[in-house]
């Protein structure tokens, strides 16, 4: 087994929402970091220190070069489509920690999910020493819009519409457990290239999900209408004129019939990291 690699992290996408978590947990753990960002305005505005280096994952190759340059790890938060220039632009012994999605894996793919198989592929194929982290639906970052957007749905409804009755499973993981992950990936060696998938610590129905989330963001038990797939697209889409209201769109409809729950085995054991509850996360987001 090589040993870890050292050296500042370059993070990739360091104004998103994922990579502002990693920066200022890799600032609160001493972890010298260089962000690597398309606009400076940005991350200036996410008012953590560091100047930032500018780069555009889809503009010229030489910029994505200089910008990586002498990089030892290379943490890119941004989507999973990027990776075949990441490698291209990365010194030839960095490492690449990644995100993916567990979109890889639904029945209905989109240039989404596509994305993310093309990312996968390129880092298996290119023998890079690193690894692509799989994270199931995140919640609880700051300006997420998962289990927000979801709560402001039931308090403006008296039920809770769901495809099939809300009977697939879901496994939503943490923020703080996607960027312990990340910071766990990023502080072993990779011999040659890794996939692994990231999920939270409680799979369960998504008719329970809601449940939840209406009883800790203080709403009253919505009941749960099933509704036909095709009747909630057409609602879905008169939704999305209605102002004020969070839209929805077909294809995450679509994706409420199929079960989304991992084993978190392979995480805790390559990871070391265990992943916090259902519960205790949606609390910590809904209290602060």
């Amino acid at each position: 087994m090589p040993p870890a690699p050292g050296g500042p992290v370059h993070v990739i996408g360091a104004s998103g929402r994922s990579g502002t978590a990693l920066c200022r947990a890799l600032m609160e753990q001493g972890t010298p970091f260089i962000p690597v960002v398309r606009d400076a305005g940005r991350w200036r505005a996410a008012g953590l220190p560091g100047e930032p280096v500018l780069a555009d994952l889809t503009g010229p190759p030489d910029a994505l070069r200089g910008a990586l340059a002498g990089a030892t790890r290379v943490a890119s938060t941004a989507h999973a489509r990027h990776v075949p220039a990441l490698l291209a632009a990365m010194p030839a012994g960095a490492t690449l920690v990644c995100l993916g999605s567990t979109r890889k894996f639904t029945r209905w793919p989109d240039a989404h999910g596509n994305g993310v198989l093309a990312g996968e592929a390129a880092l298996m194929e290119s023998g890079r020493n690193g690894v692509i982290l799989h994270p199931t639906m995140i919640y609880g970052a700051q300006g997420e819009n998962n289990v927000r957007r979801l709560a402001a749905l039931l308090r403006r409804l008296p039920v809770t519409p769901l495809p099939g009755g809300g009977r697939a499973l879901v496994q939503p993981i943490h923020q703080d457990d996607v960027t312990r992950s990340l910071l766990a990936a990023l502080g072993r060696a990779w011999a040659g290239p890794h996939a692994l998938v990231i999920a939270g610590a409680t799979a369960l129905s998504y008719r329970d999900f809601a449940a939840m989330v209406a009883r800790l963001s203080g709403l009253r038990p919505r009941p749960v209408v099933p509704v036909p797939v095709g009747v909630m697209m057409a609602a879905a889409a008169i939704i999305r004129l209605v102002p004020g209201l969070p839209s929805v769109g077909a294809a995450e409809i679509r994706r409420l019939l199929e079960d989304k729950a991992f084993g978190i085995g392979p995480m805790e054991r390559e990871l070391g990291v265990v992943p916090i509850g259902l519960e205790e996360g949606l609390g910590r987001l809904f209290r602060g």
